[in-house]
């Protein structure tokens, strides 16, 4: 049975007042390497159903979800039956709307038309396997015989899925999206004390990777570290490179709900109501937006929930999600909305994104180097690891920095300096930015299984707050 006859025959069996049904029919392929040789490859294949029974009797509207793995044809009824049950077992959901039909002008399609470049309702789903690394394997070997010649030691893990999610609903909603989803996580280790780099790439296809340039960089952050320099705890002036700014930045992002914003519990709350939507953030005129069709991070350009949660509704199933700019020139101007939202807080429906960009008009051509080259002295952190939220009213984190942290010293980096624990506010951060190169694809380190689809520039703040010095390697 397809994805499309699953879908078909879920809404068929639904006896309550509205119905959304979701299948997921995924395919991965991954390959992992240790000490310059590959170790282990392998595919694997999975389907899921979500299905959404909604009621509308009585005093407010409930909402089932049931989601199963592996459903054959004579379970589907029964995945209804319990969603059904559910609802009905349910309380009211404060979240309730109408369902979107494909005549309603929030629904996609409506105005857009047909999502370009994807295939249709009625094709097969989309697969992937191990030939998506053809390209990509003969490349990594090379780049192992390079790094044993060197001295050099690589290790890492290539993953590249890809989901076709097929979406029907009681009101006629009929939505398909296929989501390639890939990454590359590259360590390379030395002899020496602290010789540790990492890197990592997102892709859709593993044919836009330069593997090449990607260990030749890596080599020259050992090179670094070939001299090592102690530092205390303190606040120093430092450049984030692009990956420590996805994961401070994309957590920012995450952190936007209007929900949470408007009930006094966040960062954008404004003190004695209402949202910081309008208010200044950033010392410097910095942008950060998301857009489904974002040349090289293409995502979903329609709503899909398969839980209902404060940044999201099920309710809102196949609405299109437009691009949006979440802070324009260091103003912020929007935050993640439902419709349910939107109408509590005035603003307009801007549902989340899977993709996000930080960027500086300001910028120019900049590159790393250049910002490299216009410190005097600070440091140089490469990536960020186990952060967690310490204060939701400031979004503190605390987390570690790892694999590469530098000494800027008279524009050149002339050592490796010890890891350290931070604490610190992307938020507060803004206010602080003293230098933002040039916009470049970036995979956050900590959130990299979550979160592919960003783009970050390097950045220099002014007082990042090291507080204290970390033993981990």
């Amino acid at each position: 049975m397809t994805p499309q006859e699953t879908v078909e025959r879920a809404l068929a069996a639904a006896r309550c007042d509205d119905c959304v049904v979701i299948a997921d029919e995924t395919s991965s392929a991954n390959l992992r390497w240790a000490a310059n040789s590959l170790t282990t490859d392998g595919v694997s294949r999975s389907r899921q159903l979500t299905v959404i029974a909604i009621s509308r009797a009585g005093n407010g509207t409930r909402a089932g979800v049931v989601s199963r793995a592996g459903v054959r044809e004579d379970q589907v009824a029964g995945v209804v039956a319990a969603a059904e049950r559910a609802a009905g077992e349910s309380s009211p959901a404060e979240d309730a709307q109408p369902l979107l039909g494909p005549s309603d002008p929030e629904a996609f399609g409506a105005k857009e038309g047909p999502e370009p470049g994807q295939p249709g309702w009625d094709d097969e789903p989309g697969s992937t396997g191990i030939g998506v690394f053809a390209a990509f394997s003969p490349a990594l070997g090379e780049a192992f015989g390079v790094a044993a010649a060197g001295g050099r030691k690589l290790y890492g893990y290539a993953q590249h899925s890809l989901t076709s999610t097929f979406l029907g609903t009681s009101t006629g909603l009929r939505l398909r999206h296929d989501q390639p989803t890939g990454k590359v996580d590259l360590n390379a280790k030395s002899a020496e004390p602290g010789g540790s780099a990492w890197a990592g790439r997102a892709t859709a296809d593993f044919t836009d990777l330069d593997v090449t340039a990607i260990t030749a960089d890596l080599g020259r952050r050992l090179d670094w570290a070939r001299r090592r320099v102690d530092l205390p705890a303190g606040r120093y002036p430092t450049l984030l490179m692009p990956s420590a700014m996805a994961d401070l930045f994309v957590y920012l992002y995450w952190s936007t709900g209007a929900k949470d914003a408007l009930d006094g519990r966040t960062v954008f709350s404004r003190p004695g109501g209402g949202t910081r939507v309008g208010e200044r953030l950033a010392s410097t005129p910095v942008t950060m937006r998301s857009d489904p069709g974002a040349p090289g991070m293409r995502c979903a350009p329609f709503v899909i929930a398969r839980a209902s949660g404060r940044e999201i509704s099920v309710f809102d199933n196949g609405m299109a999600i437009p691009p949006v700019t979440w802070l324009r020139d260091g103003v912020l101007t929007a935050l993640t909305q439902t419709r349910w939202t939107a109408g509590a807080s005035g603003l307009p429906a801007t549902p989340g994104t899977d993709n996000l960009i930080f960027e500086s008009a300001a910028a120019g051509g900049s590159t790393l180097d250049d910002l490299i080259a216009s410190t005097r002295r600070g440091l140089l952190v490469n990536c960020l690891w186990y952060i967690r939220e310490v204060d939701p009213q400031t979004l503190l984190l605390t987390g570690l920095t790892r694999d590469g942290v530098y000494l800027v010293e008279d524009g050149e980096v002339t050592g490796a300096v010890n890891n350290f624990r931070f604490n610190e506010s992307p938020v507060a951060l803004l206010r602080r930015l003293a230098e933002v190169g040039a916009t470049v694809p970036a995979l956050p380190r900590e959130w990299g299984d979550y979160f592919t689809r960003a783009a970050m520039p390097p950045a220099r703040f002014e007082d990042f707050n090291m507080s204290s010095v970390s033993q981990a390697s």
